[in-house]
């Protein structure tokens, strides 16, 4: 039986200690542990890697903390548009959907469009209408309202600029995502995002593309991004990490690191990722000042973190 361990992440960008108060710290850590905990509990009762992933990730977008399900900021026009995609590196089949709305969970239907479609991609009102031929859970606007998203959204209206998911004004990527490895040495990639503040045009970022910002090969690893999306589709980031490990030999940590701090950074890509090997080694990595982020394995290692040091 292999080593089995999972990974997430909440969001990567300016996050600093000093900036966050006890109570916010400890909240995010307390939505952190809880996805960390759900997607565990799958492989600890061998269930596989893809399961594990799903599990983490809704946890995550149930979660009104993060931009993803019930957290997704405000596009320009004040809707609330989700993307997410999920990848079995076992077969390398893939769901993904972008510009959903009303989705209570869009890593489920990114799940649907993998295992019930003959389709990687789905997008606006035709997934919506996947989503109700397969019923998948859907709630009204309210559901997806925050006031602090709502204040977000009227600051970037002031200032008419898009805004990655921040505090005040601080930069926060905001997407979630978790990787995982279980105990057949099978592993899966998910990630999750309501995108930008502000977005317009149909802007699209990183998370829902195969090979961007979601990635799984149980030959090489599986990776979940986040950052400013754009450089991550220009880079084909996720992909990168799988290439340098199946064509050069480089380890898991090697790759990643390789990709994060000089690969992105040579296009202005800010932001991180994780990353599993069918070895259940997992890494998480960031250029930016902090990054949401836990993991756990079946050796009783856990760790929890959102700052640089």
């Amino acid at each position: 039986m292999a080593k089995y361990t999972i990974a997430i992440h909440g969001g990567a960008g300016t996050i600093r200690k000093e900036e966050m108060t006890a109570e916010k710290e400890s909240a995010y850590k307390n939505g952190l542990n809880e996805a960390l905990n759900a997607g565990f509990h799958v492989l600890k009762n061998g269930g596989t890697a893809v399961d594990a992933v799903r599990a983490a990730v809704v946890s995550l977008e149930d979660n009104i903390l993060f931009n993803a399900g019930k957290g997704s900021v405000f596009g320009n026009d004040k809707s609330q548009e989700m993307d997410a995609a999920i990848m079995d590196g076992r077969t390398r089949n893939a769901g993904s959907v972008s510009a959903v709305r009303n989705i209570r969970n869009p890593i489920e239907l990114a799940y649907k469009v993998m295992t019930e479609s003959e389709h990687v991609m789905l997008s606006g009102r035709g997934a919506e209408e996947f989503a109700k031929l397969h019923h998948i859970r859907t709630e009204p606007d309210e559901y997806f309202f925050s006031a602090f998203r709502f204040e977000q959204w009227k600051l970037a209206q002031q200032t008419d600029k898009v805004i990655l998911d921040h505090t005040s004004m601080e930069k926060k990527f905001g997407t979630v995502g978790a990787v995982a490895c279980d105990e057949f040495g099978n592993i899966a990639a998910a990630t999750s995002t309501g995108g930008m503040t502000n977005k317009q045009w149909g802007r699209i970022g990183d998370s829902p593309i195969i090979g961007a910002g979601t990635y799984a090969n149980s030959k090489t690893c599986a990776i979940s991004c986040t950052g400013h999306g754009e450089p991550f589709i220009r880079a084909v980031t996720a992909y990168d990490v799988s290439c340098l490990m199946e064509y050069k030999g480089l380890t898991l940590y090697e790759a990643m690191h390789l990709v994060v701090h000089d690969k992105l950074l040579q296009l202005d890509g800010e932001g991180g990722m994780i990353g599993v090997d069918a070895q259940g080694n997992a890494a998480m990595l960031f250029n930016s000042e902090g990054m949401y982020r836990g993991k756990m394995n079946s050796e009783g290692e856990k760790e929890v973190l959102i700052y640089k040091n």
